[in-house]
This record gives C-alpha cells, structure tokens and sequence, in this order.
C-alpha cells in the first residue's frame, strides 16, 4: 500500500505554479524599497535641484541682457571698484586650467558624479550635513556639465576686484561647489575615527 501524501506534500501539490498576486506583491515590495532609498537623500536632491536651478535662471537672465565676451568696462557696476556682472565663458576648469578642453571636463564632470553614487555610503551621505555638501557639489557640477555641452563653455559672470588683483570670474554653480567641498572636508575631519578591527 502506498504512503498517503503528508500535509506538507498535499499543500505543495495544490498550490499553483504561478501565483500573480504574490508576484504583484514583490513587484510593489521592490518599487517601495527603490522609493525608500532614494528618499533616504531627499535633501541632497533638494538642494542639488534648488543650486542647478538658481545657476541656470542666473546665467541665462546674463546671457540676455550683457553679449558674450563683456567684461568690467562694458558689464553692470554692481559695488563700484569692486563687485561687476559681466559675461565671459570659461573653457577650461577652474582658474582657467585645462583650457579648451570643456568637452572631456564635462565628461570628467559625469564620471565623479557616478562616483559619488557608487560610494555614497563610504563617503557617509547617509548623514544629513553631508547631503546638505554633496547637494551643493552635486547642483554646481551638473549646472557647470550643462553649459560645456549646450555653450561649448561654462558661463562666468560673477567678478570681484580687491585693489589691483581681479578675482577670477565665477558663477552660482561654482559657489556651490566650493561652499560644499569645503564644508563636508570640515565635517570630514570633525568625524570620529572608525574603530580598529578587533578592538
């Protein structure tokens, strides 16, 4: 006489072989997961989204109202001696380096910003004040990327004159840049060391 099928056997046999509603389940499961992380940086893609937005609105109210290569003679006197819109446009990075080489900048641009989504975790972005840096970094660097490949040029504007030293011209995105390096290596440094292995 054969052994009859156990319980466990009996309930295997008449489940189906493909259940839809548990794998809509998974499926929505999975999306909310997805939601979760990326709201976990919310704040840095606020941030990053504000910073893109105010460099963009910025830079194109300069290149209606001033042409294209306006320095301090012919640009807008904000502070006289010291603080002029103009509009000139930058090729290189900053300070001018790596002149005429806005293309393959763009394309350096690209890469460090997936690098920052590749290593967000071990760059601690998990932590609020480190969203705030890397949301000014992250604005700046793509406001910067979407002029080399729409101008062939970053759009600088910003020029400030201390005595007979002339600042080099700069721009919102950056400002954030800068500001956001500068902040998160201050915060960097303030972090407590990570315990050693085995201690």
């Amino acid at each position: 006489m054969p052994d009859s099928p156990t319980s466990t056997e009996a309930g295997e046999s008449r489940r189906p072989a493909f259940e839809p509603g548990r794998e809509r389940k998974s499926e929505i499961v999975n999306r909310k997961s997805y939601l979760d992380r990326l709201l976990a940086y919310r704040r840095l893609w606020a941030l990053a989204l504000v910073v893109l937005a105010l460099d963009q609105f910025t830079k194109e109210l300069i290149i209606a109202r001033l042409p294209f290569g306006t320095h301090s003679g012919g640009g807008y006197e904000v502070i006289p001696g010291f603080f002029h819109l103009i509009h000139v446009g930058n090729t290189g990075g900053a300070w001018s380096i790596f002149s005429g080489r806005s293309v393959p900048l763009a394309l350096v641009g690209i890469a460090v910003l997936l690098a920052v989504f590749f290593w967000r975790r071990q760059l601690g972005l998990q932590h609020h004040f480190a969203q705030w840096c890397f949301g000014l970094f992250v604005g700046g660097s793509v406001g910067n990327i979407v002029d080399r490949l729409r101008h062939g040029h970053v759009v600088d504007f910003l020029d400030f004159h201390f005595g007979d030293y002339v600042y080099p011209t700069f721009n919102v995105a950056d400002s954030g840049i800068c500001v956001g390096v500068i902040a998160y290596v201050i915060w960097s440094l303030k972090q407590p060391a990570p315990p050693e292995p085995g201690a």
